[in-house]
């Protein structure tokens, strides 16, 4: 089958190196990496193993965050009530 593709200069330029390192024709390289797209695309997502932290007690907090505007004085150093 014939078809007219246009290509972003980015992928044109990837292209060419292979065609060259590989000394294969670009129909041949296109062919390639269409199968291997189609075939990532085609199959089910992995699945990927759960990200986990591990949580420790920090103590007892130093300021009550819970009013901001206290514990920026508190940090800054100004009259801490």
């Amino acid at each position: 089958m014939r078809t007219t593709l246009t290509l972003d200069d980015d992928l044109t330029v990837q292209l060419e190196r292979l065609r060259r390192v590989r000394n294969s024709t670009l129909k041949d390289i296109v062919n390639e990496a269409l199968r291997r797209g189609l075939r990532d695309m085609s199959a089910p997502p992995r699945r990927r193993k759960a990200f986990r932290t591990r949580a420790f007690h920090m103590g007892k907090p130093l300021i009550n965050i819970d009013n901001v505007a206290e514990a920026l004085a508190y940090l800054e150093g100004e009259g801490f009530k």
